[in-house]
């Protein structure tokens, strides 16, 4: 299960403490669920809406719940798990601020991932073709997406800070996980992925 594994399970690994309880939202196959329970012995869920994928994590051996994120997390109480995870998927539910509200009444640190849509490439092809860009981190075509709510890197970061939500780890890679200084340097402009760590601040 492990041999074709996104290096961005990896990266979201690395910052998960062993024996945590972890909720994955939007857990596709359950494939970042299973490698965290081999390489972490996490243990926890994963919620997912799609049938078929939900077969697949009953295959696989992942605690997984039919859910539709849009109608939140109300099934769990509050500091019911160490993180909330939810990679890809941010930009494609309809309430992606009420969603980080609600990683972070159930989980005590979140994580999520999403495309950075201020990336120049995506920037120049709008400009020079007026037409929706289409990259590998945004594969699909504009009639044909599950992203409504694109974000750009500067985007998330002041929703975090108008929600009292505190960074705690940024990581932004291209397209293919991989660090570049020019993503590190300018994040917005550069980076074509965004993976961050947070956690409610205390008032």
């Amino acid at each position: 299960m492990s041999q074709d594994l996104s290096p961005e399970f990896r990266m979201i690994s690395d910052w998960i403490k062993p024996g945590s309880r972890v909720l994955d939202l939007g857990c596709g196959d359950g494939r970042l669920l299973g490698y965290l329970q081999d390489t972490r012995q996490v243990t926890g869920y994963g919620l997912e809406i799609d049938q078929s994928n939900i077969l697949r994590c009953v295959q696989n051996g992942i605690n997984v719940i039919h859910t539709d994120l849009d109608e939140g997390l109300q099934d769990f109480d509050p500091d019911s798990f160490d993180y909330v995870v939810m990679t890809q998927t941010l930009q494609a539910v309809h309430y992606p601020d009420r969603l980080l509200e609600e990683m972070l009444r159930v989980g005590r640190q979140g994580i999520v991932t999403f495309p950075n849509f201020a990336h120049w490439r995506l920037r120049l092809h709008l400009a020079l073709h007026g037409r929706m860009p289409m990259s590998s981190a945004l594969p699909h075509a504009w009639y044909d997406t599950p992203n409504i709510h694109l974000c750009t890197v500067r985007d998330f970061e002041a929703l975090c800070a108008e929600r009292q939500i505190g960074i705690l780890q940024r990581s932004v890679t291209t397209a293919y996980f991989q660090e570049s200084l020019t993503a590190r340097l300018m994040p917005n402009l550069f980076a074509s992925v965004a993976l961050y760590r947070f956690e409610k601040l205390k008032r």
